[in-house]
């Protein structure tokens, strides 16, 4: 039985009864399954007086109806019965299979895209970060999957570099690259070339909105529910991990918000095989409390979170990396005679030696005369322009080199004396006490060209600065923007010189811009067009040598180029028509060019659809827009690169070329 005119024999059926019907006349949903689960006998009564609907939900067993509450249960939850204009009218027009039944009724498996299933976003070409989420939510067969996920033809192949724009005569395997499209099926194209390839992957994703927290300023959308922000994102780090190399490694930024959610999905995808790939789980300080207001009850949120994971935890390589630190007390003793044999050193404390330089007899006398800190600055000022003959005694434990303890156990029998080993390609090594005689010239390092103290980076970072970046590549961005200074230690511990860097969610363009100027090859991926005018501006001008950011702290003086290129549209060019139509005039004008050069959804009946405009011209324009994009074939939003020759998508010779060379392999 047609489940629609079922729907209509109900509906008339249940409104006989008031305790079903609100004030308003409107059915009580769930009064009505509240009756069903309770076996009310008025409901009982009701639908064995209708023909229709004692056939459908009774069963007979020995001359006794038996009524199926369970299946009634799931008829009237059903979200087509009571159904809203915008769902009646679907049914009404027929979205239907190819056999003519409604899509919805149809019980053959199939992959659902899920929860809203986030595989193709709407509406990214806007600038609304507050709009709700619109997702295209779709029925799809495996094999449309598939097709949906081929590798795609690039069109608009620019070079850039220091004189500016020019033709693309050949891409090189080494190109960078910036391309505008869909960063899911941008991915999926990347892959025919750079699976394997990728040694870094740095991505700031879209957070999922929370109701009472609105302080995002990005104009990426951020207004997701968390299960869809969840798919949303494990349907890119899938792809993600097959375009790292085994020894990569990929590094996402995000904030208390998702954090947790984000940890398990990126364990979910990144641990196989009973792997543990993951790296670290860094805190990051972006921010300082100003002033007594705070956004959420508790306390002052400071910090972001940036989660690490490798490919293959154990073929991934670390570059170990160290920040500047003050004086270390510990280091208390200096050597007043290094020429001499060790034998003969005498020390000395190096706070003794400050404070008899600025002519007191000791450390005590001093501190009566000289502020503590400004003394202690003072002695850490000696210590470090000292470095080599200054010194602390630190333990040597049992599971050192053998001649090293067996050194110590020498020193145990005479501890004032000074022992030394010389050892080949390593430091020669000094003992007294039973102890090691560490100079602080090892704890000294240069760092963006400054002789300091040093100590290991540990996972909380603190010494990177998000104040006065607003500026940093010559484009302005209130929020959202990362330092460059961050992305650089990121690359640097991860990556070297000539590897390949990508980030799709590329936003102002700082993982490319960062990467430029530290000689690393970059990809970068975003659909906005905002987005992408800045990354582009940004790219410009670092390719003219721009001086903001890390630019003085790693020589950069400009050079190189990179590509700019497209995902060819195909029906993405009527998503952009449909999503900018404000009447619904322009929306019919744009179903009329749909119906003659679009590819429609195999569901669509064109002729139905044209029999009921006035019930099209009914729905709210926000609903005329959703109707027109569903009837779209998703498939088709930009041309497959196996159509590549294709008359009707009118690819150039140009773009075939270069597409062509895109996909050769390296």
């Amino acid at each position: 039985m047609d489940n629609l005119h079922l729907y209509h024999v109900l509906e008339g059926a249940l409104r006989m009864e008031d305790q079903f019907c609100a004030a308003d006349g409107q059915l009580i949903k769930n009064s009505i399954v509240e009756a069903a689960l309770s076996l009310q006998p008025n409901l009982i009564r009701l639908l064995l007086a209708n023909e229709e609907l004692a056939a459908c939900f009774f069963t007979d067993v020995e001359g006794v109806k038996v009524f199926d509450k369970v299946k009634f249960q799931r008829f009237v939850m059903n979200k087509s019965f009571l159904a809203d204009s915008y769902t009646s009218y679907k049914n009404k027009i027929g979205l239907t299979d190819e056999d003519g039944r409604y899509v919805s009724e149809s019980r053959e498996v199939v992959l659902s895209w899920p929860y809203k299933d986030c595989m193709l976003e709407g509406g990214q070409t806007k600038e609304d970060a507050r709009r709700d989420e619109i997702f295209w939510s779709e029925i799809l067969a495996p094999d449309a999957i598939n097709r949906l996920t081929e590798p795609k033809v690039f069109t608009e192949f620019k070079r850039f570099d220091k004189d500016g724009e020019h033709d693309v005569e050949h891409l090189l395997s080494t190109d960078n690259l910036i391309i505008k499209g869909n960063n899911l099926l941008a991915l999926y194209s990347l892959r025919k070339k750079f699976a394997g390839r990728i040694k870094l992957i740095y991505i700031d994703p879209p957070y999922y909105f929370v109701a009472n927290k609105k302080e995002d300023t990005f104009n990426y959308n951020s207004n997701f529910k968390l299960s869809t922000w969840c798919t949303f994102m494990k349907n890119r780090l899938e792809i993600a991990r097959e375009l790292l190399s085994d020894d990569g490694a990929i590094f996402v930024q995000i904030s208390d918000d998702g954090v947790g959610e984000l940890h398990l999905i990126l364990k979910d995808v990144f641990n196989n095989d009973g792997e543990n790939n993951f790296i670290n789980k860094i805190t990051v300080k972006t921010k300082s409390p100003s002033g007594f207001a705070s956004v959420n009850p508790g306390v002052f949120e400071t910090a972001e979170y940036i989660l690490a994971f490798a490919k293959h935890k154990s073929q991934w390589k670390f570059n170990q990396q160290y920040v500047k630190s003050e004086y270390d007390a510990n280091y208390a003793f200096y050597i007043t005679n290094p020429d001499q044999p060790c034998s003969d050193w005498v020390f000395e404390r190096v706070d003794s030696l400050v404070a008899k330089e600025l002519g007191y007899s000791d450390k005590k006398a001093a501190l009566k005369k000289v502020n503590e800190h400004l003394f202690m600055q003072l002695v850490g000022d000696f210590a470090l322009k000292n470095k080599e003959r200054v010194f602390r005694l630190t333990a040597i434990n049992d599971d050192a080199a053998a001649e090293a303890v067996a050194l110590r156990e020498q020193s145990r029998l005479n501890p004032e004396a000074i022992y030394s080993l010389e050892r080949p390609n390593n430091y020669t090594l000094y003992v007294t006490k039973a102890q090691e005689i560490a100079f602080y010239s090892k704890k000294v390092r240069e760092i963006d060209g400054e002789t300091t103290p040093s100590m290991q980076l540990t996972n909380m970072w603190t010494d990177i600065s998000y104040e006065g970046i607003a500026k940093e590549g010559g484009v302005k961005l209130k929020g959202g923007k990362k330092p460059e200074r961050l992305i650089r230690r990121i690359i640097n511990m991860a990556s070297n010189p000539g590897d390949i860097v990508l980030d799709f969610f590329s936003g102002s363009g700082t993982t490319a811009s960062v990467a430029y100027k530290m000689g690393r090859q970059f990809i970068t991926c975003d659909q906005l067009d905002s987005q992408i005018e800045m990354s582009m501006k940004r790219l410009k001008n670092v390719s003219v040598g721009e001086q903001s950011g890390i630019s003085k702290l790693v020589n950069w003086q400009g050079g190189g180029s990179f590509i700019y290129c497209e995902l060819a549209k195909a029906n993405d060019i009527f998503v952009d028509m449909i999503q900018t139509a404000t009447t619904t005039d322009e929306l019919k004008t744009i179903w009329t060019q749909m119906k003659e050069t679009g590819y429609l959804s195999y569901k669509i009946n064109i002729a139905t659809i044209d029999a009921n405009a006035s019930d099209f011209e009914a729905l709210s324009i926000e609903d005329q827009r959703r109707f027109l994009i569903e009837c779209l074939d998703k498939n088709m939003l930009y041309v497959p690169f196996s159509d590549i020759d294709s008359e009707e998508y009118a690819i150039s010779e140009e773009d075939k070329r270069l597409t062509r060379e895109f996909y050769k392999k390296a």
